[in-house]
Order: structure tokens, then sequence, then C-alpha cells
């Protein structure tokens, strides 16, 4: 059996009756965030190191605002804050900030600013402070011991939520309270464990997936078909999203708050829609097993220094979650029997997939590689996920093809290209209509 997770979202019933107390828990939310966030930069400023999630647990859980939250809520705030640091310092973008302080500022019907210190931040209940009525669509939500104002009875806030048609809610593992400021009200995203049958392979054929930079994606199948997956949209993104943000008064304010989430949404959207196209290309080519690239070390050179893609490549390569994505693919790919197996990137880039030379100079330009040796002309990145599929690094994977096969001029050099539409995923190239941010 294999376990899927599904996230459902629902409206609030009820929510005149418990809309202060979800507004007490989201300002909570925000205030451990908030003093978490102030102990993280003194450590660094002191250190030079981020603590991790551990440790701001440890330091913390004795702190008044830890206990607003059920203790797996609070616990959930300071994973999320260990993650947006571990971001930024990983990040090669000089522009980029350590996560800031959750506040808000927004204008009143007068054209006067008002900042409000703590916004109402999402709050997420685990297992241990949920208790799911399935029969009457409700859900006790454990309150933070700041907020147990009243007996033992009123120890959780009661939520009576509704689905869209057709859905059923079981097996609920994770609650999520998110606040939509626009429409004023709360909702719930309810994810939920299912267990289905293990779908066999499709096949036992194998693909190579190169993940880089103007191509976000190149894809080798065994059937001597390549797919190219260009990254423009992602790329106009990551330049119109920073230069908005950059315009807002405050970073942290109610509208560049606003411009990031939709950045985030739009990113995991393109991840998403990218991996279930990949997926079912592999399905189609009767592939069993995807090989990608192994990404450790990307930011990397040989001696361990951060190599320098440009000013516009540093960006881009921080931008791509390459790891998110890879994530991503993988359990997409398992819900239809593939496996995804990362092998070693070393040298695919510069390696002839045909004769076999090893020369970084073949790769002339950034989409064309010609060999010397065998004369093969034919696009660098398809070049890179056949080698990736080839798993070239390995003793007993599949030997190249013979230098008198002419591939040249075949799919090597002619790949199918699909652009990513917003509203209806990855077509192909002639089927996408013009960008709008």
């Amino acid at each position: 059996m294999l376990e899927v997770h599904r996230t459902h979202r629902a409206t609030i019933r009820n929510h005149s009756q418990v809309a202060e107390s979800l507004d007490r828990h989201g300002w909570s939310a925000s205030k451990l965030w908030n003093v978490a966030n102030y102990y993280a930069r003194n450590v660094w400023n002191d250190t030079g190191e981020i603590p991790d999630h551990g440790r701001l647990k440890d330091e913390l859980k004795t702190h008044t605002n830890y206990n607003g939250l059920h203790s797996q809520s609070s616990q959930r705030v300071l994973e999320e804050l260990a993650e947006a640091f571990t971001s930024w310092y990983e990040s090669d973008d000089d522009r980029d900030n350590p996560p800031g302080y959750r506040k808000q500022i927004y204008y009143d019907s007068q054209g006067r600013r008002v900042h409000e210190e703590h916004p109402r931040s999402t709050v997420t209940w685990k297992q241990n402070g949920i208790k799911h009525d399935t029969e009457n669509n409700r859900i006790r939500l454990s309150k933070g011991a700041n907020h147990k104002e009243h007996p033992k009875a009123w120890e959780y806030i009661l939520v009576e939520y509704e689905t869209r048609p057709g859905v059923t809610v079981q097996n609920l593992q994770q609650v999520r309270a998110v606040y939509d400021r626009q429409k004023g009200r709360w909702e719930l995203h309810l994810v939920c464990t299912k267990e289905v049958e293990t779908p066999d392979s499709p096949g036992e054929e194998t693909a190579g997936v190169d993940v880089g930079i103007c191509n976000f994606a190149a894809v080798a199948y065994s059937t001597e078909e390549a797919d190219l997956y260009p990254g423009n949209r992602l790329k106009q993104d990551g330049y119109y999203f920073p230069k908005e943000i950059a315009k807002c008064d405050d970073s942290d304010g109610d509208r560049a708050t606003r411009l990031y989430h939709k950045w985030s949404e739009r990113r995991t959207h393109f991840f998403h829609s990218l991996a279930k196209h990949i997926v079912e290309r592999c399905v189609e080519q009767e592939v069993g097993q995807i090989n990608v690239g192994d990404l450790e070390g990307v930011r990397d050179d040989k001696d361990g220094d951060a190599k320098n893609w440009g000013r516009h490549g540093n960006l881009d390569l921080h931008g791509w979650a390459f790891n998110r994505f890879t994530s991503i693919l993988e359990y997409k790919a398992k819900v239809e029997g593939v496996e995804v197996v990362e092998v070693s990137e070393s040298d695919t880039s510069k390696t002839c997939c045909v004769c076999g030379r090893d020369d970084e100079s073949q790769r002339v330009e950034r989409g064309l590689y010609v060999c010397d040796e065998c004369d093969a002309a034919f696009n660098a990145d398809v070049n890179g996920a056949e080698n990736i599929r080839l798993d070239m690094n390995e003793s007993n994977s599949e030997s190249s093809a013979s230098s008198d096969e002419d591939r040249s001029t075949g799919w090597l050099a002619q790949p199918g290209v699909y652009l990513y539409d917003l509203s209806s995923g990855f077509q192909p190239q002639t089927q996408v209509v013009d960008y709008k941010p």
C-alpha cells in the first residue's frame, strides 16, 4: 500500500463564533515568530551561526509566547522560521534579507498609515491538537495554555466546516487555519492521508532529467525522444516580483507580504505542473525509473568556493529551489509506480553522450554542444540529460552509442519544447499565449 496526502480547503460555517479565538491564536503565532526571530538574529550576530529548529525550541519552550499555542503548533512556527533563515543563508543574491518580523502596515479609509504590530499568522495543528467529528463535520482544535480562559470543556476551539461537494475528510493529519485578509475571514486547510494500492511500474525504460538555469529541465528517454522545459516564466517572475517588492514602503508590510505570497504560490504551481507533466510523459514512454542529476554542490566549484554564474545567473540559481522540485517529482512519480533516483552530475554537461569524449570546450554555447571527436552537434541540455539517463558514472551502466551512429540531426538536436502557461500548465510551444504577470 502507498500513503498519499491530500489537502482540502474548507469554509468555516460558525465563523462568527470562533473568529475571536482564531484571531488570538493568529496573533500568538506572530508574536512567537518575532520573539524567535529576535533570538536567532542575536545568535547570528554573536556567533555567525543560525540556530536550527531544535535549538529554537530548547531556548523558547519556557517563554510565555510559546504557550500561546498548542505545543505542536508552536513547534511548527519555529520550524518555518528555521527554514526561512536557512533559505536566506544559502542565498546567492546579495539583495536578499534575513526573515523579517511579522507586522502589518495598511491604510485606513482616510488614507492614514496604520501599523498593526502582530498580524494574523497561519496556525498549524497536528494530530495531538486535533479531535475530528467526521459525522458532523466538526473539529476541536486545542487552545494554547495562555488562551484557556474557560472551564475545561472550553479548552478548545470547536470549528464547523464545509468543503466543496463530493469531498470526504478522513484520516485527518493536520489542520491549518489561514486568514484571508481580502475576505476578512479565516479558512481551513485540511491535510489528510489516504492509502492506495501500490501501482505497477509503467515499464522498464529509464529517463534522465537534467535541471538547469536557462532550461529548467531537459528530459531524455530511452525511446530516443527528448523534451525541453524553458524556465522563461519563472525567470520573469524572478525579476518582476523583487522590483515590485522594492517599491513598497516597508519590506515587511502588508503589500510586500502579499507579493511574496503570490510569488511563492506561482513558483510552487510551476514546480507541480512541471513534475506532473514529466511524470505523465514518462508513463507514456513506459518509464519505470527517472534518473535525476544530484545537484549537491551546484553552487561550489572544485575548490569548494562559490561559483560565479554572473549577476542574473546567481539570482536565477537561488530563485529556483532545485531540491524542492526533486521532492515534488519524487512524490508524483511514486503515485504512478515510477522510481526517482539521484545520480551524479559530474562531467555530464561536458561529455559527449555519443562517443564519450570529455572536453569542456565542446560546449561552445549555452544551448549548443559540438563534439570534435565524432562531429556530432546537438542541444547541450539534452546531452546532459542523456548522460544522466545512461548514468555514465556507473560502471554497470548502459554504454554510449557508437560514434558511427549519427544522432546529431535527430532527437538530440531537435527536442520537443513545452512552455508554461499559468492557467493550463505545460503546453507545446505553439499553444502558449503571451505572458502576463
